[in-house]
């Protein structure tokens, strides 16, 4: 089955996968301050808004660490609104509702997810008839098709290498890269580890 991209969090870690038919030439790259999917350097030239973008940010907030990722631009300001202090729930709302669903051919849903560095996380997703973002206490998944309502979802990693792997290697159709986040320590606010699968 096709879902296109995806996510999946849970209070302690959360993994973000590119499965795409269209643009399959994509890499997820480690910045100073994200990690960002863009095309790799055998990728056709293309003038497509949605291809490149930060998919996965850690930004100090007033109260702590939280991690912020999801399938698009709108990562950026959900950043940003943590930084200034904005509860989780409200970033998540404010900026999807703001950059509203992509205006492709497939009105693709925008979906992102947060994770604090208490374990509170949030999932979210703007699609062309609907806002959702929900608490999670349990890994939940959603997706850019077929699955666009967050959902309970089995998900055994426990670290950020072993969410990115998880995820780049389910049975969803076309893989092309992934990364995950964990809690390093979860419950002792030590912070983040990040990691990056790229396509095999």
């Amino acid at each position: 089955m096709y879902v296109g991209r995806f996510l999946v969090v849970g209070p302690d870690v959360g993994a973000y996968r590119v499965s795409s038919r269209s643009f399959p030439n994509r890499e997820i790259n480690a910045r100073e301050d994200a990690l960002t999917v863009g095309p790799t350097a055998d990728a056709p030239e293309t003038d497509n808004p949605y291809v490149a973008y930060n998919c996965l940010r850690i930004v100090e907030t007033p109260t702590g660490e939280t991690a912020a990722f999801g399938n698009g631009s709108h990562v950026d300001p959900i950043a940003e609104k943590l930084e200034l202090g904005y509860p989780a729930r409200d970033a998540l709302a404010g900026s999807l509702l703001a950059l509203d669903y992509e205006k492709d051919d497939y009105d693709t849903p925008r979906i992102a997810a947060t994770i604090g560095d208490d374990g509170d996380a949030f999932i979210g997703t703007v699609r062309e008839d609907a806002l959702l973002v929900e608490r999670v206490d349990e890994p939940t998944l959603v997706a850019t098709y077929e699955t666009d309502t967050p959902e309970a979802f089995e998900f055994g990693a426990a670290d950020a290498e072993a969410a990115a792997r998880e995820a780049y290697d389910l049975e969803f159709e076309h893989a092309v890269c992934a990364a995950g986040v964990a809690r390093s320590e979860p419950g002792d606010g030590s912070g983040f580890e990040t990691a990056i699968v790229n396509d095999d």
